[in-house]
Parts: C-alpha cells; structure tokens; sequence
C-alpha cells in the first residue's frame, strides 16, 4: 500500500475519519497533519502503537554493515518487532487515507520523513483496507524480524551506516540490564 503521484497517505486503525485536524504530536510544539510518501509508506504497515526499529540501506551504507545488519541476501532493509506484538501485527486491521500532497509540505531535517498540513484536511475518498501486513513486507522485499527484545538490534542500527527509523519505541519490552 502506497500512496500514487501527487499523493501522501496516512495509516490508521480508525477507518471512520472523514477529516483530519491537526494534533501536537509527541516532541513537537506545533499542530499538524501528518502523512507520508512512497519510501516513508513501509514505516507504518504496523498496528499503530507497535514499536519498531527499521533500517535500510543508502549510498553511504559500507558493505560490513549490510552484511552485519541485512545478513547476506537481506535485500535494502529491515523491520522488526517484538514476539510480544506479532499476534496483533497478524490479526490487526489498518486503513490507509489518501490525500493530496498539494495540502502537505515535507517535515524533518536533513532528509524529510514525514509530510505535514497545518490545516484541516479531507482525504481524497474513503480508507482502503491495507490487508496482511505480512504479505506487504514480503511483496515489497522487506525482512520482518520477530525479536525478543528491539534494544540489541537498535543500538546496532544506530551505530551503523544505514538509514534508520524507530516508532513508538517507548512501548517497547525494557531494555535488558548488562552485568
């Protein structure tokens, strides 16, 4: 599920919206309307409070860390998830909205993750059902990982020469206390 040209989506659970206003979002001051792109679209093929860690590969990636991080043939990226959440990542329901990237301006420094209104915006037509969100990962050549724990396999993907991302991170299992 991505969005066409011109458009931004927006993932969610609640298939009832029929605007959206914007919202102060966690460690932000300002009110928006957040959406994402084509390469961004993958981020949420997740129950919305699920936390994920995500890397993927760049032009500046070294070929150790892909190997150490992708494994050998890992394709471009990575996603994964706790045991803990695989039920509801298997039996959830998500609904993508599609909007108008004219409405949206792109958010985040150096490269934008996200785009953003300031206004209250409508989407283009009803949700789309986004379907197995397991298929999706293996139809766009994504690795999912189920871990026990996302703490080892995020500070590796920090410390790496990979692109990165991690979402609600603070709904995560603790991180395990070192001897």
């Amino acid at each position: 599920m991505r969005p066409r040209p011109g458009e931004v989506l927006h993932f969610s659970e609640d298939p009832t919206i029929t605007e959206f206003r914007p919202h102060v979002a966690a460690q932000q001051s300002e009110a928006y309307v957040w959406a994402v792109d084509h390469a961004r679209a993958p981020d949420y093929w997740f129950p919305r409070q699920c936390p994920r860690a995500m890397a993927w590969t760049a032009q500046s990636t070294s070929a150790s860390d892909r190997e150490r991080i992708l494994g050998p043939g890992g394709g471009e990226r990575v996603h994964a998830i706790e045991y803990g959440w695989v039920e509801r990542f298997l039996s959830g329901r998500l609904f993508a909205y599609r909007f108008s990237a004219h409405a949206f301006r792109p958010f985040g420094e150096p490269v934008p993750h996200a785009f953003v209104a300031g206004e209250p915006v409508e989407p283009l037509g009803p949700p789309e059902p986004v379907g197995d969100l397991l298929q999706l990962h293996r139809d766009a050549g994504i690795q999912l990982r189920v871990l026990d724990n996302l703490w080892e396999f995020w500070d590796a993907v920090i410390t790496s020469t990979l692109e990165f991302s991690g979402i609600r991170l603070r709904n995560a299992t603790a991180r395990p206390v070192r001897d």
